[in-house]
């Protein structure tokens, strides 16, 4: 479960951008073609955090939903899967989005 790992980079991220301050809530972005299981970086943040300055904090998991342009005619489309083609035929797209998988948002407590 390379999830664990994930989530171990995440919070140390996170930490180093809160500048000793308390993390209350950090926010992802999860593409759903990212490889990366959301539901298991759920599991394992609050065992990761522990003891950490996002001990208690919230997580919460944006899905981003798989997009893509078509090379061929321009269109885009919303896309299930890698390699789907275009309503004109054409395989030959680019990925828009779907392959995220990044810290989008931190909230930490004011500075005393």
């Amino acid at each position: 479960m390379h999830e664990l790992g994930i989530t171990r980079n995440i919070v140390s991220i996170v930490e180093k951008a809160a500048k000793g301050r308390r993390v209350k809530r950090v926010t992802l972005d999860v593409g759903q073609f990212s490889g990366v299981m959301p539901d298991a970086i759920l599991f394992c943040f609050d065992i990761v955090a522990k003891g950490t300055l996002l001990d208690g904090a919230r997580l919460d998991i944006q899905k981003i939903a798989g997009r893509a342009r078509c090379r061929s005619c321009g269109g885009a489309f919303d896309t299930t899967t890698l390699y789907q083609a275009c309503a004109c035929g054409s395989r030959a797209i680019d990925r828009l989005a779907g392959e995220e998988l990044k810290i989008r948002e931190m909230e930490i407590e004011e500075a005393p």
